[in-house]
């Protein structure tokens, strides 16, 4: 499993892991912004920002496997 985690990182900081890695940089990007303005809006409503940062790491946990469902690997 180790072995299976670092060969993903090196063939991502190569460039080789995904077939298009603009796009995958770009839906990485969307998840991140969606994820700050989630927090911000729930800092903004009056929730501590002790409570709405586990609620945005979350929601953006659970938006990525959706944005990247159709991206192509190599």
């Amino acid at each position: 499993m180790w072995e299976m985690g670092l060969s993903s990182i090196g063939l991502f900081l190569r460039g080789k892991l995904f077939a298009s890695l603009p796009r995958a940089v770009g839906l990485a990007g969307v998840g991140l912004l969606a994820t700050a303005a989630l927090f911000v809006a729930l800092v903004r409503l009056g929730l501590p920002m002790l409570a709405a940062t586990p609620i945005a790491a979350f929601a953006g946990g659970v938006l990525q496997p959706r944005l990247y469902k159709n991206l192509k690997y190599r």
